[in-house]
C-alpha cells in the first residue's frame, strides 16, 4: 500500500532536496540513453547491476553526482529497470521508457532501508533521510506496516513523501452484496445503476480561481515572448514565479479531482459484489484530431476541447483504482466491451441508433417504448453485460458471448528494434 504525507523542509533542506531531483533526474536521462546507445551499437543489453558499478566509480569523479545519496542513485536505476519490464510485458500499458524533461515533477527514490521515521506526537513525524538529517512530515495517518522504499517529491503545494508499505493484508473474501454497473461520462461523471440519480463531480476550480488561471496562462505567454526576443530564451524571475502560480492552480485542480475519484472508487467497491464497467481505450478516444498537412482535421478545437472533458473525468485512473479496491474490500471489477452500450435498450435488448437522437439525455426505445436517462440505461446495460461475464466477454445482454483471447506471447529482448533500445 502507499502512503504519502506532506513535507516540511526547511529552507536549506528544500535546497538541496531540489538540487537532488535534478540531478536523479539526470541520472535517468544519462542511463536511459546509455542503453539505448549500447543496443544500437552493439546489440547488448544493460542493466541496473552493471550500471550501478559504473555510478560508483562516476561518484568519485563527478562531484554533481556524489552530492546525490549513493542509495538514491542505485534506487533510480532500479526503476529504470522496472521501466523496461514494463514495456516489455505485453499485458501493461506501459510505454517506452522517455526522458524526463526539466519541467518534469521532481523526485528523489529511496529504498526503505535508506529512511528511518519516529513519531514526534500524535499529528506530527520525522524522517531521516541520507545525507539531510531528520525532515518534518505531517502524520495524516498512520503508516500501518513496514517501509519498503519511500519517494521525496514536489508539486504545486510543496514537498511530499510517499512510503511503500508491506502492510501484510491479504485479499477479502466476496462480500456476498448486490452488484451494480457504472456509466462514466460527461454530462454524468458516473451513473450507478442501482441509483435514481447521476454521481458529479464537483467544479475543480471556482469562477474566481478559472479567471485567475486564465489570467496567469494570458501572462506566461507574454513573459515568454519577451523573454525570446530579449533575453535569448533566458527565464525571468518574474516568468519563474507566474509559472509557480500557475502549478498551485494545477495542483489544487487535480487535488480536488483525485479527491473526488477516490471516494467514488471506495464507495463502488465496499458497497457492491462487482462493478461492471466499459472496457474503454481511453488514448483512441482522446487522439487529437490534426490530421497531416496534406489532409487538415475537422472541428479540431471542438475535438481538443472534448478530450480534456474526458481525460478531466479520469477514466483510466478509476478503473486503475477499482481494479486494486475490489481486492481488499471483497468485491470484483468486470470491464465488458462497449460498443452499443448507448444504442441498446436496457428493458427489450434491441439495438437502435434512432433510440438515442443526438447527444440527449433522453432515451427513447423505438420498439418497446422504454423511456429512461441515457446514462442511466447505459449502467443497466452495463450491469446486465458484467453478470453474464464469467471467464467470457459478452457482445450484449441476449447475444452469444466472445471468447477472452489468450495472453499474448512476451516479446523477447531478441527482437527488440533498434530504435527502441
Amino acid at each position: 500500500m502507499g502512503r504519502r504525507y506532506r513535507l516540511y523542509p526547511t529552507q536549506e533542506q528544500g535546497t538541496v532536496l531540489t538540487g537532488w531531483g535534478h540531478t536523479a533526474r539526470a541520472l535517468w536521462n544519462v542511463a536511459l540513453e546509455q542503453r539505448k546507445y549500447l543496443w544500437e551499437q552493439r546489440r547488448y543489453t544493460l542493466r541496473s547491476a552493471e550500471q550501478c558499478k559504473q555510478l560508483t566509480a562516476a561518484r568519485a569523479d563527478l562531484e554533481w553526482i556524489r552530492e546525490l545519496p549513493a542509495q538514491a542513485g542505485q534506487q533510480t536505476l532500479r526503476i529504470l529497470d522496472r521501466a523496461y519490464d514494463n514495456f516489455w510485458n505485453p499485458n501493461h500499458p506501459a510505454d517506452f521508457p522517455a526522458r524526463k524533461k526539466r519541467g518534469h515533477r521532481l523526485s528523489v527514490p529511496l529504498p526503505g532501508q535508506a529512511v528511518e521515521v519516529r513519531k514526534l506526537n500524535r499529528r506530527w513525524a520525522e524522517v531521516r533521510l541520507p545525507k539531510l538529517g531528520w525532515v518534518r512530515f505531517r502524520l495524516s495517518r498512520a503508516l500501518g506496516g513496514t517501509i519498503r522504499n519511500a519517494t521525496v517529491s514536489q508539486d504545486g503545494n510543496g514537498w511530499h513523501i510517499s512510503f511503500g508499505i508491506h502492510t501484510g493484508r491479504k485479499p477479502a473474501a466476496p462480500n456476498g452484496k448486490p452488484g451494480c454497473g457504472v456509466d462514466f461520462g460527461i454530462a454524468s461523471s458516473a451513473y450507478v445503476s442501482t441509483e435514481d440519480k447521476p454521481r458529479q463531480m464537483p467544479p475543480t476550480l471556482t469562477k474566481n480561481e478559472r479567471k485567475r488561471l486564465e489570467y496567469l496562462e494570458h501572462k506566461k505567454a507574454r513573459q515568454q515572448t519577451y523573454a525570446k526576443k530579449h533575453n535569448g530564451g533566458k527565464y525571468s524571475n518574474r516568468l519563474r514565479r507566474t509559472i509557480t502560480a500557475i502549478g498551485k492552480l494545477r495542483t489544487r485542480q487535480a487535488n480536488r479531482r483525485s479527491d473526488f475519484t477516490h471516494k467514488l472508487t471506495t464507495d463502488l467497491a465496499k458497497n457492491h459484489g462487482f462493478v461492471g464497467i466499459e472496457d474503454l481505450r481511453v488514448k483512441n478516444m482522446t487522439k487529437s484530431a490534426n490530421g497531416t498537412v496534406e489532409e487538415p482535421g475537422r472541428q479540431v478545437r471542438q475535438k481538443a476541447g472534448l478530450n480534456r472533458s474526458i481525460l478531466d473525468n479520469t477514466p483510466g485512473e478509476r478503473r486503475r483504482q477499482l481494479e486494486y479496491k475490489s481486492g481488499l474490500y471483497g468485491s470484483e471489477l468486470r470491464p465488458v466491451p462497449a460498443f452499443h452500450t448507448s444504442q441498446t435498450c436496457a428493458a427489450c435488448g434491441k439495438v437502435d441508433p434512432e433510440s438515442r437522437k443526438g447527444c440527449g439525455r433522453l432515451f427513447a426505445c423505438v420498439h418497446c417504448g422504454h423511456e429512461d436517462d441515457a446514462d442511466h440505461n447505459a449502467s443497466v446495460e452495463i450491469e446486465a453485460r458484467a453478470r453474464r461475464t464469467g471467464g467470457t466477454v459478452t457482445n450484449s445482454t441476449r447475444s452469444t458471448t466472445v471468447r477472452v483471447p489468450a495472453p499474448g506471447r512476451r516479446r523477447t529482448r531478441e527482437t527488440q528494434p533498434a530504435t527502441y533500445g
